[in-house]
This record gives C-alpha cells, sequence and structure tokens, in this order.
C-alpha cells in the first residue's frame, strides 16, 4: 500500500476517534469513520506500456524488498471452451507446468527449485493466468522461465497422460464430498447444457476425452500476444523490465483474439424448480438458492455488492446470519454472494442444516430475500455495509501483488484503469433508491433454483408444495 494510503488510514481512525464522543461508548456503537479518497499506488511507481505485438505491460516497482513476482494473463479463459470439453482449459495449464523449452517436467520442476521460485498456471472462467515468485536477483531466470511456459510448453504424451489420470482420480473423489456436490448441481439446475453448467474442472467423459493433441490445440488458439497481459511487481526498474520482455516476447506473433464464449442466460431458471442429490448417508443437508445474477460489467455492481453485505455477505452483520442462525439456532453459518463473469453470473445463498429442519431453513431464506426485495438496507445500515466494504477494500490491497492482480482484473474486463482510486468515492455515491432499485432487479426467492444434498427419501415430504423436485445420484 502507498504512504498516502496509509496517511489516510491513520486520518480516517483520527476521526474515528474524535467523533466516537465518550471513551465509555462501546466501539461497536460508534460512528464509522468517513470514507476517504486517496491513491492506491505511490505516484511514479505505476507504468503501463503495449509491444508492437499488442501485448500489454503493467508494471508495479515497490523497492522495499528484493523480490519480484512475473506473470502473463489471458484476456479469455474456460468460457471459451465448448461443453463437451470442458476441463480443457485447466488440463493446459497443467501441462504447461510439466516440461517447457527444452527442459522436461523434473528439469522444470528442478529449475524453479534452484531459484526458490514457485511457479503457477491456473485457468479460470474468464482468464488464465502463468506466474512465478522469486528474488530478485534471479529476475533474467524467471523471465525466461515464464517465457518456456507460455511460448514454448512441450505437451509430453507421457505427462498429458500422467496429467489426466490425475484429473479423473480427483473428480472421482470429488463426489464423496457434499460441497462439491452443491456447487455441481446448482449449476445443472440453471445452466444444463451449456459450458457453465460443467464444473471448471470438467466432468469424467469430458475429461477422459483430453490428451496433448488437444491441450497443444487449444493453446495456438488461445495464447496470442493481442490478448495478453504482462505483469510484474516488486523491486524492478520499468524501464529495464521492458527492454528485457521485449528481447523475451517481441517476437511472439499477434493473432486471433479467441471468442469470450456464449453470455449466460438470463432468466434462469424461469420458474421455480427443486433438485435433491440423494445422499442416503448424511445427517445434514447442504442447502443452495440460485438464480442469475450481475456481470463483472456492470455498472451496478458496487451497489449490487453493498445490497449482498446486508443480505449475506458480511457474516454475523448480515440479516441471513441473524434470522437463520442468531434467531432460530438452525444453521452454523449462512452466506450469499454475487458471483461475477464477463457476461453474466450467479446469485447463491447456501447454508446448510439438520435433515429434518431443512423446510424450516429454506422457508427462512426465502422469506429474508422477500423482505430484501420489501425492505431493502438503507439509512444506517446501508451506511455500516458502506464502512465493510471500504475496510475489506484496504485489507485487500495491503501488498503490491494485491494491487497488480487487481489491476489486471480490471484490464481482463475491460474496466476503467482507475477503478481502484475512484472505488471509494463510487461507494459513498450509492443511494438507497439505487438499492431498492437493484433489490427488485436482481433479488428473485420466487423463481430460484433450490438445490440439496441430503437423504431424498427424508426431504422429499418436507418440499412436496414448493414446486416441481427432480432427484439425482451423484
Amino acid at each position: 500500500m502507498s504512504e498516502l494510503a496509509r496517511l489516510a488510514g491513520f486520518a480516517a481512525l483520527a476521526s474515528l476517534i474524535a467523533c466516537a464522543g465518550s471513551v465509555d461508548t462501546p466501539i461497536w456503537q460508534r460512528p464509522p469513520p468517513p470514507i476517504a479518497d486517496s491513491p492506491v499506488v505511490t505516484p511514479g511507481s505505476l507504468h503501463r506500456f503495449t509491444l508492437d505485438n499488442g501485448l500489454s505491460l503493467i508494471i508495479l516497482e515497490d523497492h522495499r524488498l528484493p523480490r519480484v513476482s512475473l506473470g502473463i494473463s489471458l484476456r479469455r479463459g474456460a468460457a471459451s471452451v465448448e461443453p463437451d470439453r470442458a476441463g480443457l482449459a485447466g488440463f493446459t495449464a497443467e501441462l504447461m507446468k510439466r516440461g517447457a523449452g527444452d527442459r522436461d517436467s523434473l528439469e522444470l520442476a528442478s529449475a524453479i527449485d534452484a531459484l526458490g521460485s514457485v511457479l503457477s498456471v491456473r485457468a479460470n472462467w474468464d482468464s488464465i493466468t502463468a506466474q512465478i515468485w522469486g528474488l530478485t536477483r534471479d529476475l533474467d531466470s524467471m523471465l525466461g522461465i515464464l517465457a518456456d511456459v507460455v511460448l514454448r510448453p512441450r505437451f509430453d504424451d507421457d505427462e498429458a497422460i500422467r496429467a489426466r489420470g490425475e484429473l479423473l482420480a480427483a473428480l472421482e473423489r470429488a463426489i464423496d464430498d457434499p460441497h462439491y456436490l452443491e456447487r455441481r448441481f446448482a449449476s445443472v439446475a440453471l445452466y444444463s447444457g451449456l459450458r457453465a453448467g460443467l464444473p471448471l474442472s470438467g466432468s469424467p467423459e469430458t475429461v477422459a476425452a483430453l490428451d496433448s493433441a488437444a491441450a497443444r490445440d487449444f493453446h495456438a488458439r488461445m495464447f496470442v500476444p493481442n490478448n495478453a497481459i504482462l505483469f510484474a511487481s516488486g523491486d524492478l526498474d520499468a524501464g529495464e523490465l521492458l527492454d528485457r520482455v521485449g528481447a523475451a516476447f517481441g517476437a511472439w506473433l499477434a493473432g486471433e483474439i479467441p471468442d469470450a464464449g456464449p453470455p449466460l442466460p438470463a432468466p434462469v431458471p424461469t420458474a421455480r424448480r427443486i433438485l435433491i442429490v440423494d445422499r442416503p448417508d448424511l445427517t445434514q443437508t447442504r442447502i443452495t438458492l440460485a438464480h442469475e445474477g450481475i456481470a463483472r460489467t456492470d455498472p451496478n455492481r458496487v451497489a449490487a455488492s453493498l445490497l449482498n453485505e446486508a443480505i449475506g455477505g458480511s457474516g454475523f452483520s448480515s440479516r441471513l446470519m441473524q434470522r437463520v442462525r442468531a434467531e432460530a439456532g438452525l444453521t452454523y453459518g449462512v452466506s450469499s454472494r454475487f458471483s461475477l463473469r464477463r457476461d453474466g453470473g450467479t446469485f447463491v445463498v447456501a447454508t446448510f442444516t439438520r435433515v429434518a429442519e431443512v423446510r424450516r431453513v429454506i422457508d427462512l431464506l426465502l422469506a429474508e430475500l422477500a423482505r430484501a426485495r420489501r425492505e431493502p438496507p438503507a439509512g444506517s445500515e446501508l451506511e455500516e455495509m458502506r464502512a465493510l466494504e471500504v475496510g475489506q477494500f484496504a485489507l485487500g490491497i495491503e501488498t503490491s501483488d494485491a494491487v497488480l492482480d487487481s489491476l489486471v482484473n480490471l484490464n481482463i474486463y475491460g474496466l476503467p484503469e482507475d477503478s481502484l482510486d475512484t472505488y471509494r468515492s463510487r461507494i459513498r455515491a450509492v443511494t438507497d433508491a439505487d438499492v431498492e432499485r437493484l433489490a427488485l432487479r436482481l433479488l428473485h426467492p420466487d423463481r430460484a433454483a433450490i438445490v440439496l444434498v441430503g437423504p431424498a427419501e427424508a426431504l422429499t415430504p418436507q418440499l412436496n408444495d414448493l414446486g416441481p423436485i427432480e432427484v439425482v445420484h451423484p
């Protein structure tokens, strides 16, 4: 965090003390500090460039420690894959770590280990990222490894067979995890037949068909420089790094930018449906309520975040936690969230309870969502959510790596470069009327999908009057 941001934090603390009144007032009853604006990064430390081939560069200098982080992110991810090849993005990412350039899997791992570095390649719905961390003195070696992994992965057949077997074993183990089943079938309830209806990691049927040729073709299609961002943070000089990046990635040929994948449909579902994943052995039931949500690029995403904090995103301060846990004593935890993607997303409420209490909990969840439409957070409740959001924002950008991750995320989704600096002012600008309007637009308890993981025989009689019930077996 920049020095200016730290000073702003001290000023906010001083303001809190000043407005607290009597020292006898419990801290939880004191008003939150005013929301202050301040630059997220120290002026002059952030640099942006673009190579002739279209590769974007974001470099954040931070000389406090002799360490650096380097990475490449694509502005496309698993959403670009057809449903019958689900899991290909993650499979390709895994193989990229298993040999690149002149090094096979063991040699690459040994080279990284010798530097005391860490290499990560991961695929998300809207992006794919390769990243390496280490000491400043090893910058050239790290940049060479990153270039090999991104530009020259080997995709050896034996490694592909091994990685496929490991992924299939992981999927088989996941069937025993109620939390996995809950998320898996919530996606099915909303997006059956679409890529989003399958897990990010794919299904046993789609993963079984993956091989080195599929990974090689996917890499060739996705990894083009005009679809990529090279990012770096730490103890480095931006000008010197620009020259090194030009030498390592300047010959990378631009290509056609892949399609981002179809937008998520809305509304989903169009009518309430109940999906029971039959697990007769469970004495507690996992419960999910879900329907369409909001896109990462939606201009109302900040107001939606405040709405969600009040409903179920703020832990013990949330309405759902107060109603279902504190007052009714029916669960240890309940939460809600908007899962944001490029062209859509989902709104999800999740909890768990004893099998005999499932109907009571569902009724409470539906009632609280309906109340949020009638009585959305406003006044002092909304002000508390503003203070919480600003505090979480500050904690989320404490390190240069975290700041850079946020800046890269903004670039991936084509959001304004100054979004971090303007975040606090955008929080302040949200009105009671904004939240009221969004509550009606974004909350739909009357047609939510209800997904349960538990014993179908005991659950079905509780739910017969709520809507059509479908029982599936994992």
